[in-house]
């Protein structure tokens, strides 16, 4: 148990927060588990955490803006859109399987947390395809894409790459062929942009 002495940031608690989900389950873990992860009152959790609620939204955020982050400084670099798409997607793609193959309890967990947080959720696509519509933006203005509506046209290379980056397809990132896969469809998608 940590030291009591130590500030209780919403940092620490976050974090102790995810160890307790990984131990405990979606299920079985409580505010008091966290507490006690931490060594102190349940009530000073719920001075950075009103709800049990807020605390799992909170941790579910952490964990998507994690990806985001990642994923933002690909969209933002002013190199040739078309490589820039292919990177912002191939590294979604292998944060998510990183997530499902590298920590699988917490993953399960975590797909728990995100259909309990569909507001969490919503604002982590609408961060992503803002992205996309940032790059497929830069491909116009570049001339490397033709797209009459940016965001439409990410709203439509999100969907269509949902298999490489949607929670629910998981258990299919491990299949042989996925690279294969994956590299046909993104090749699809920017060929689709770029067709005059």
């Amino acid at each position: 148990m940590p030291p009591t002495s130590e500030t209780l940031t919403t940092e620490r608690i976050l974090e102790a927060t995810e160890e307790v989900l990984r131990r405990h389950g979606p299920a079985k873990a409580t505010v008091v588990d966290v507490a006690r992860a931490l060594g102190v009152s349940h009530g000073s959790v719920y001075r950075h955490f009103r709800t049990k609620a807020a605390l799992r939204e909170a941790v579910t955020k952490r964990w998507l803006d994690r990806t985001s982050e990642r994923l933002a400084a690909i969209a933002a670099a002013g190199d040739d859109p078309k490589e820039r798409l292919r990177t912002w997607l191939a590294t979604l793609f292998e944060a998510k399987r990183q997530k499902a193959g590298g920590d699988p309890e917490l993953f399960a967990t975590y797909t728990v947390l995100t259909d309990e947080n569909g507001t969490t959720v919503g604002e982590h696509i609408a961060d992503l395809t803002a992205q996309l519509t940032r790059i497929v933006e830069d491909g116009v203005a570049s001339g490397a894409f033709t797209a009459a509506d940016p965001a439409v046209a990410a709203r439509a290379v999100f969907q269509a790459t949902a298999r490489f980056h949607d929670p629910c397809h998981a258990a299919e990132w491990t299949d042989p062929a996925i690279e294969t896969d994956f590299s046909a469809v993104a090749d699809l998608v920017i060929r689709g942009l770029t067709d005059r």
